[in-house]
């Protein structure tokens, strides 16, 4: 009795718990509490395991290309028609999109899904040199993978940490047709998020209290925890005056029960052609459910 009194005492200085695929987290109270949960983007999420089935489609094309600093990016390309590249979360990877409703619905409307291992993650090269994530070096992967592949136009579908580095897509290439921002509101754009920073220090030196889960998380999958780290530290930002000039159609999609990353209607005023809908799920779920899915397949075909 002594025992299970002191484990709840102890409890009280934790947040509830929340579980990411087979683990569960608990999150000590601080003072970076009201970010804290925003921790739960970078997983590839609970949906991504749990829901829909895996699509088997034929791979036209699928292996390794390499980007400008001879770093080795692993992409895949599935069905035929109108190209869409999907960009996964923080700690993810490209396989993640393969167990949830948006990748079938894809393949099923006629669309050719391209999917990419953003460096640091999956079976792209994982650089231990933190200049390698520097100077937009994953926006520069993807542009260097449309030449490759002599893509002339695409649609970008981002999701969580993917839909931060899809905002620099957005600027910097033209061949963008359409664009999908999901799970994320307005705190990429300010360079003062103390998120990245702290997951750096975390990542890189002794964990923090705050992120002690993430780091179990990081062994227990054997993620390779120094290129997450240089990734963090090299987070890339977008001004709202860059976002200002965003020509493209845009789709800003979240879950009605996710405010993780900041406001996304603060982040819709900000992006001219830009609409805002919330469909049910939380952050970790949202991107693997029908209802998501059905969003987007809809505006990519307006």
């Amino acid at each position: 009795m002594e025992s299970k009194q002191q484990e709840e005492k102890m409890n009280l200085n934790y947040t509830p718990a929340f579980r990411i695929n087979r683990y569960t987290f608990r999150v000590k109270r601080s003072a970076i509490l009201p970010y804290v949960f925003s921790i739960i983007f970078l997983f590839s999420g609970k949906s991504f395991a749990q829901q829909g089935a895996n699509v088997v489609a034929p791979v036209i094309d699928t292996g390794f290309y390499t980007s400008f600093d001879n770093t080795k990016i692993y992409f895949e390309k599935h069905g035929s028609g109108d190209p869409v590249l999907l960009l996964h979360g923080f700690m993810g990877n490209s396989s993640g999109w393969k167990r949830g409703d948006l990748y079938k619905q894809l393949l099923d409307q006629g669309f050719e899904v391209i999917l990419i291992d953003l460096r640091g993650n999956g079976r792209s090269d994982h650089p231990h040199r933190e200049e390698a994530f520097a100077n937009d070096a994953e926006c520069r992967d993807i542009m260097g993978l449309m030449d490759f592949l002599k893509i002339k136009s695409y649609d970008l579908i981002g999701y969580s940490r993917g839909s931060i580095i899809a905002a620099r897509v957005l600027r910097n290439d033209p061949r963008v047709h359409k664009a999908v921002i999901g799970g994320m509101g307005a705190a990429f754009t300010d360079t003062s998020w103390k998120l990245p920073k702290a997951l750096y220090e975390s990542l890189i030196h002794s964990p923090a209290p705050e992120f002690e889960g993430m780091k179990s998380y990081v062994r227990k999958q054997k993620l390779d925890s120094v290129s997450l780290a240089y990734m963090q530290k090299q987070q890339p930002f977008t001004s709202p005056e860059d976002l200002g000039k965003i020509k493209q159609p845009v789709l800003l999609i979240r879950g009605d029960v996710d405010s993780t990353n900041g406001s996304a209607p603060a982040l819709q005023a900000l992006i001219p052609h830009s609409i805002y809908i919330t469909v049910p799920g939380n952050h970790n779920e949202t991107s693997g459910t029908k209802p998501f899915a059905d969003q987007v397949i809809a505006f990519l075909k307006q």
